[in-house]
């Protein structure tokens, strides 16, 4: 009788089955296939293929060989370290590449490939490996090296043309508002990725006003061209590829809107980007063609949004939040700039504080970053050295470090990289229900639940539904017809929806909020799931407020039974 084990598949999990043979020595050796686990070389013997190495273990129970496998001991020693974002051990999340075990010598050599070079728990997962494996008695010796995952070349037809065919990630800072410090934290993040193992670029996005130049000093600070190509090569300095409308030379900037958006367009496409991990472009500030064009021209990965503590600002990164949830481009951090300042062991907020939560809260943004007013920031940059370069170990490059590990994370978790990606959050609108269902990561199990579409359409909170600093909503409930439905509902990274409604209304829905309308709503058993029709037609509802039936219909359907 033959039976097939996988000890990858089964994570160290086996359950003995005795067959009555005499115990034998288990011999190992080298052996690649992807055919079956099970082969049979004699009468009384079972070959157990565990990915890189076979197991023969001949006359002896299937207990006793599982148990003896070295492989699996180290494989079970590495599956007790979990990585934070995805919520998975490294073994499941397939980071455990290239494992060679001698257990004779006592030598065990392993490669962990992580999602990205610029990991912010690299170092944790090395230190990590090397406690857990050398804690297995028979391991005299550790081989550990640490890798990211290829690059995985995009394609034009995913939205990156040209240059950009071979750089993973695109990132944008963005303010809606000048003299914010955009690009003080666009140049200052390009340096901390860089300085976290990543191949960096960045681009100057602002045509009329330039800040690169000033903020970086290349040994060659001018553009070339390829005769042949039409190229543009970057400049460089301290290892990271720069350029800028800045570089090209002095000259007149005094152009109409779409002159800049082509030549902005052309100079970020056309340049000879070459590998890169990360490509931070600093755009221009506002909400403009220019912002529009470059998101509809490339495939952004992310966006940071950068702010100051004011009333206006706070207004308008609004705005900048709104386009870009309309341009499917997900926001994972806001940096509040210029937040406060510390003298005499006393921390003063020269321009208010409370607009950093509050957009936390109305967006659902996973991350925010608060950086002082510090002279040496702005020096740096005038300078033409930024601050993570001059001054590595200060406060402030600290406080970058962070912002640099949360834009890392949030990307990693976006592009995947694990098995944990299939229990990502789902959303979307059953017509048959008449019901949007949502799906949340550590929401009631991961259980699905439906949302009546009115009630999360009148507990919108951006600007249009809601007084900024007065919380209190504008316009009436009564005025959102009761069967009002979505026409499109994208994701929004890690933490909203874009919500598109038959009104045209463009709604963001934090998870947050997804989450809170499900808590509050009223429990009601029914046998099986209603429809909105049905029940708001109902002769104990039908004469009700409209707000009340939307919250009896939702209260009805967060408990119904599933079909």
């Amino acid at each position: 009788m033959m039976i097939g084990l996988r000890p990858y598949a089964l994570r160290g999990f086996f359950r003995p089955i005795p067959i009555g043979l005499p115990a034998c020595p288990v011999e190992i050796r080298p052996f690649n296939t992807h055919t079956t686990a099970v082969v049979a070389l004699s009468k009384n013997t079972l070959r157990l293929n565990s990915g890189d190495r076979m197991i023969t273990a001949s006359n002896a129970s299937i207990a006793q060989a599982t148990i003896s496998n070295p492989e699996e001991q180290v494989l079970s020693a590495l599956r007790t370290i979990i990585d934070p974002d995805f919520g998975e051990d490294i073994v499941a999340c397939g980071f455990v590449k290239e494992l060679s075990v001698d257990p004779d010598c006592g030598l065990v050599a392993l490669t962990l490939e992580l999602t990205t070079p610029a990991c912010p728990v690299k170092e944790v997962f090395r230190k990590q490996a090397n406690e857990t494996i050398r804690a297995i008695p028979w391991v005299k010796d550790l081989d550990l090296t640490m890798t990211a995952q290829p690059a995985r070349p995009i394609t034009p037809e995913s939205g990156r043309p040209g240059g950009l065919q071979n750089v993973i990630n695109i990132l944008a800072v963005s303010s809606c508002k000048g003299g914010v410090g955009k690009s003080t934290v666009a140049v200052n993040l390009a340096y901390t990725l860089a300085q976290m193992g990543a191949k960096v670029g960045i681009f100057d996005a602002d045509v009329y006003g330039p800040s690169l130049p000033l903020m970086v000093t290349p040994e060659i600070p001018i553009l070339e061209m390829d005769p042949e190509t039409k190229a543009i090569k970057p400049t460089e300095y301290e290892g990271v590829k720069v350029v800028s409308f800045g570089f090209a030379g002095q000259g007149s900037a005094i152009m109409r809107g779409p002159m800049v958006s082509g030549l902005i367009t052309q100079m970020l496409t056309t340049a000879q980007w070459g590998n890169l991990d990360y490509l931070v472009v600093d755009f221009p500030p506002g909400t403009g063609d220019i912002q529009l064009t470059l998101c509809q021209t490339v495939a952004f990965s992310a966006a940071v949004i950068v702010t100051t503590p004011q009333k206006m600002a706070f207004i308008d990164v609004a705005k900048g939040i709104r386009m870009f949830a309309k341009l499917v481009v997900p926001c994972v951090a806001v940096v509040e700039n210029m937040s406060y300042f510390e003298a005499e062991g006393k921390r003063y907020f020269p321009f208010g504080s409370g607009s950093g939560e509050r957009i936390q809260q109305d967006f659902g943004l996973p991350n925010l970053v608060r950086f002082p007013i510090v002279q040496d920031l702005s020096a740096a940059g005038d300078g033409g050295r930024p601050l993570v370069v001059s001054d590595p170990l200060c406060s402030t490059s600290r406080t970058f470090m962070e912002l640099g590990a949360s834009v890392v994370r949030e990307v990693a978790k976006m592009r995947g990289g694990s098995q944990a990606s299939a229990r990502g959050p789902s959303v979307y609108f059953d017509s048959e229900q008449g019901a949007i269902r949502v799906k949340l990561p550590g929401e009631a199990s991961h259980e699905e639940y439906l949302l009546s579409p009115v009630t999360l359409r009148r507990n919108d909170t951006s600007a249009t539904s809601v007084n900024e600093w007065t919380g209190q909503r504008m316009g009436r409930d009564e005025d959102i017809p009761v069967d009002i439905t979505p026409t499109s509902i994208n994701p929004l990274g890690n933490y909203a929806v874009q919500i598109n409604w038959e009104d045209g209304f463009s709604q963001v829905a934090s998870f947050e909020l997804l989450s809170r309308l499900r808590s509050q709503a009223v429990t009601k058993k029914l046998s099986k799931a209603v429809s909105i029709e049905s029940t708001a037609s109902s002769p104990s509802v039908a004469n009700a407020p409209a707000a009340t039936v939307s919250s009896e219909i939702d209260g009805m359907l967060a408990t119904a039974e599933l079909q």
